[in-house]
């Protein structure tokens, strides 16, 4: 029979992404939604919709028994949740497995390895990934850090394992101030993540963020699709990507890759992953895994010409990959930028109603958003409210067509950062592609100056 009615688990950009993908492959969705989202695009889209609860991400789309409900009620035989909210949630996964509905995502425990860090660096080093020196575990005792310090030198970082977002994670430039600063670690972690579990890596100096597009079929059979480039973060979010990378060349694209893809094939892996690395001095160090559909996804698409959602959903199906290793060609160049409603440089955030919106069109612009004019943005939920990739034949032409898309994007009623990325476009060093993940910070430290 086949997939032929997805539920999808989340809001915004990426559930109007999902449904677009499943009327193509001709898939009825199902939109779950909030009361604050009752009015959004694809609620209104979607073949059926079902409100499961307040505005609380708690008390709605992290509320695994109303999305359940919400799927049995309307036969829903699938169930896509998305990045963030749910979507790497290995128990949730299990749980909508164990109701007989596909899991349109990893094997839930691929979700649990590599959402722990300590057992994701050893799984990434058992199948070959080369990883930051650091302990080989969680250390628990002060005595031991010092040990592992001196072995891999000052400075050191010292991360929470159930750590993300930047949070649970500490520099320590030296010995004796090792252990005040892992204690203000612990008790971040503590009480951002209800586990203070610590362990500690070498600190590289001034890397980029360069991660890699794995797929596999859950039968042993996996493919990367390039890599992209998140340098340029904020406090470790992402507000710019690229791909390819403006400092990886071809063959070293085809090493990585291959050595990312074989890992992937080895574990077994299915549907759509990332595996993220910090490059310095032409060496990648692993840093992380992300068993779901990045943010950043549609770079990779423009340079490869493959759907990443609609290839998800079709190994969700139990079918084959459709396409191999050799059939994949990497053509020209996207760059995304992330559009948050948001003061532009205070980057305070700026919900609201949307009174006028015109969206940046032409040759190789796309735009992922569900906006419109009347639309009221809710405060309750991360301020990302449209993305806007562009393609060109070379670096050089997609950052001019970036710099046309971004004057022709007219958003009113509240405040973005289109502002902020009008400057970044026209930035010597983001123009030769001369930048690292400090870079941002950096940049807006010297203009506030």
């Amino acid at each position: 029979m086949g997939i032929s009615r997805i539920l999808i688990a989340n809001r915004g950009e990426i559930a109007l992404r999902i449904h677009r993908a499943a009327h193509e492959m001709g898939i009825e969705t199902v939109a779950v939604h909030s009361t604050a989202d009752a009015d959004a695009m694809h609620v209104r889209l979607a073949d059926h919709a079902v409100c499961i609860g307040p505005p609380a991400a708690s008390e709605s789309y992290l509320n695994t028994a109303a999305i359940i409900s919400a799927a049995e009620i309307t036969d829903a035989d699938a169930i896509h949740p998305g990045y963030g909210f749910l979507s790497e949630n290995a128990r949730f996964a299990e749980i909508v497995e164990a109701h007989g509905i596909a899991w349109i995502g990893p094997k839930p425990e691929h979700i649990r390895t590599m959402g722990d860090k300590v057992a994701a660096k050893k799984t990434a080093g058992a199948l070959g990934l080369p990883l930051v020196p650091g302990s080989d575990g969680a250390v628990s005792d002060f005595d031991e850090m010092r040990a592992v310090a001196a072995e891999i030198g000052y400075p050191v970082l010292a991360k929470a394992a159930a750590g993300g977002g930047g949070r649970g994670m500490k520099v320590v430039p030296s010995e004796d101030q090792l252990e005040s600063l892992v204690r203000q670690a612990m008790n971040e972690a503590k009480s951002a993540f209800g586990d203070d579990t610590m362990y500690l890596e070498k600190y590289l100096g001034n890397p980029r963020h360069i991660e890699f597009q794995v797929f596999g079929d859950g039968n042993g059979n996996a493919i990367h699709l390039g890599e992209r480039d998140c340098s340029l973060q904020r406090r470790h979010q992402k507000v710019f990507e690229e791909a390819p990378s403006p400092v990886i060349t071809d063959e070293e694209r085809a090493r990585m890759g291959g050595i990312v893809a074989d890992a992937m094939a080895a574990m077994g892996y299915r549907g759509a992953g990332t595996i993220e690395f910090l490059w310095e001095n032409g060496e990648f160090y692993f840093i992380e895994m992300n068993t779901r559909l990045q943010v950043e996804h549609p770079v990779t698409e423009a340079i490869t010409g493959v759907d990443l959602v609609r290839e998800q959903i079709r190994v969700a199906d139990g079918k084959a990959l459709s396409v191999s290793q050799d059939e994949l060609e990497f053509k020209g160049h996207a760059i995304e930028c992330r559009i948050n409603a948001e003061d532009p440089f205070t980057f305070a955030p700026s919900p609201g109603e949307v009174t006028y919106y015109h969206a940046a069109g032409g040759m190789h612009v796309r735009v992922d958003s569900g906006l419109y004019a009347g639309y009221r943005i809710p405060p309750y939920y991360d301020s990302m409210i449209a993305k806007l990739i562009v393609y060109g034949r070379t670096r050089e032409g997609c950052l001019m067509r970036l710099r046309r898309a971004l004057e022709e994007t007219v958003i009113e009623g509240i405040k973005t950062n289109i502002p902020l990325h009008e400057e970044l476009v026209r930035e010597p060093d983001v123009i030769s592609g001369d930048y690292t993940i400090k870079w941002l910070e950096e940049w807006l430290a010297k203009r506030e100056t």
